[in-house]
């Protein structure tokens, strides 16, 4: 059963969880969520990149973690947003290099390339990873 908690009406909170099991329309589902996040916060001017980072993650989710289970989190903070994609794979993600004419690889740079900040740090549980990354308006 997928669980989903967030926004009530004009009432934008500073956190966002949903927890279910993604396939190949979600990252449409989940930019729209956070792009309303972000406008309602006053910061729209981060909205595309966070945008086509959290594509990315979600992205992996699908293509690399069985079941596709995973979890989503956004943290809207002072001048900034971060989004957290936590998943029970142990495996930490592979940066490609992003040359060639391959379907894959390039995620990670991508997401490099229009974030301020993002990493990857062990479950508190030990059981699988978080893949993060901070977009700041200030910065």
């Amino acid at each position: 059963m997928n669980h989903v908690t967030g926004p009530q009406a004009a009432d934008i909170s500073s956190e966002y969880h949903a927890e279910f099991a993604v396939g190949e329309h979600s990252a449409r589902h989940l930019r729209r969520i956070l792009r309303l996040y972000l406008v309602g916060s006053g910061l729209a001017v981060v909205a595309d990149a966070a945008e086509l980072a959290l594509t990315e993650l979600v992205a992996n989710v699908v293509r690399h973690v069985p079941g596709r289970r995973c979890r989503i989190c956004f943290l809207l903070e002072q001048g900034g947003v971060r989004v957290e994609v936590s998943d029970d794979r142990p495996e930490p993600p592979v940066r490609g290099d992003g040359d060639g004419l391959g379907e894959g690889g390039r995620g990670l740079v991508i997401v490099d390339a229009v974030t301020d900040r993002w990493g990857v740090a062990v479950r508190p549980d030990g059981r699988g990873k978080t893949v993060w990354f901070e977009c700041r308006a200030d910065g």
